[in-house]
């Protein structure tokens, strides 16, 4: 499913290396005090996040959102969890996900999307080393392949 993000702020490439994504979902984000302020500085990392269901709600683990500049003693803890608002159909598939075995619920983008906060997330089936050499030859044989189609149009 491929949506409009508007103005991202953060990605996880790491994650599209490390794992196959199955299936995305748009959520948004519970924050408090100055946390906005901060991913709109773009101080935000999505490097070791993950999502983890508990009691029917979707919570994002990980997630630092560095503190804000000017925010003084209403600044916020910039590993706290944070949690994510998704439909009730969307939870029951990422429940579904969570309990099978190989897959995990990811934070793939992070976004400002009509002036909200919004999380792109994945549910993501690890890949293997040898899944992660097979991309990268990929890559690098389309690579040479535009490289040489460009070549041969500027003759």
């Amino acid at each position: 499913m491929a949506r409009n993000e508007g103005n991202a702020i953060a990605q996880n490439k790491k994650a599209r290396h490390d794992y196959a994504i199955e299936e995305t979902f748009e959520a948004g984000m519970v924050l408090q005090g100055t946390e906005i302020k901060a991913i709109r500085a773009r101080r935000v990392q999505l490097k070791d996040s993950f999502c983890r269901v508990q009691n029917g709600e979707v919570f994002l683990h990980n997630m630092h959102i560095s503190h804000y500049e000017q925010g003084n003693r209403y600044n916020h803890d910039p590993l706290r969890t944070r949690k994510l608002l998704l439909h009730k159909k969307e939870i029951s598939k990422l429940i579904g996900a969570s309990k099978e075995t190989g897959y995990s619920i990811i934070p793939l983008k992070l976004y400002i999307k009509n002036g909200v906060a919004k999380v792109l997330i994945g549910v993501a089936r690890g890949k293997k080393k040898y899944d992660k050499r097979e991309d990268l030859k990929r890559k690098t044989a389309n690579r040479e392949i535009e490289k040489a189609f460009r070549e041969r149009q500027k003759m």
